[in-house]
């Protein structure tokens, strides 16, 4: 069964189009070494919960937006080698210097999953 690294991070909407050529280039990039899928999208309907939700795990302040990303790989040992070779891209170092993310970069957050459902 497929495996899956999904990340939700808070960007500002005056940098949405930044963050999204940065998003594409970096699709380009976890393709080019072998993930399966590579996606990135913006909330269109999702609203502050009472006790949970996607702007409170991010501390969604005013003037941003929530992204939503997922990365779909074969295996998790698939997902090891090919995260390996994207984090040792030097496409991927220039772009993940933390004083030019065109967002807060502590406040993403992420985690692998073991797919139990794939229809």
């Amino acid at each position: 069964m497929p495996y899956v690294d999904g990340f939700v991070v808070p960007v500002p909407k005056k940098q949405l189009a930044t963050y999204r050529r940065m998003a594409m280039q970096a699709g380009k990039i976890w393709k080019e070494h072998g993930a399966l899928e590579y996606v990135e999208a913006v909330a269109d309907d999702v609203k502050s919960g009472k006790h949970t939700s996607f702007p409170q795990s991010v501390k969604l302040k005013t003037g941003e937006v929530v992204i939503f990303s997922y990365v779909v790989y074969k295996s998790r040992a698939h997902r090891d080698r090919v995260n390996k070779k994207v984090m040792n891209d030097p496409r991927i170092k220039k772009m993940c210097d933390p004083k030019k993310l065109p967002f807060d970069g502590k406040r993403m957050f992420w985690g692998g999953f073991k797919m139990i459902v794939k229809k």
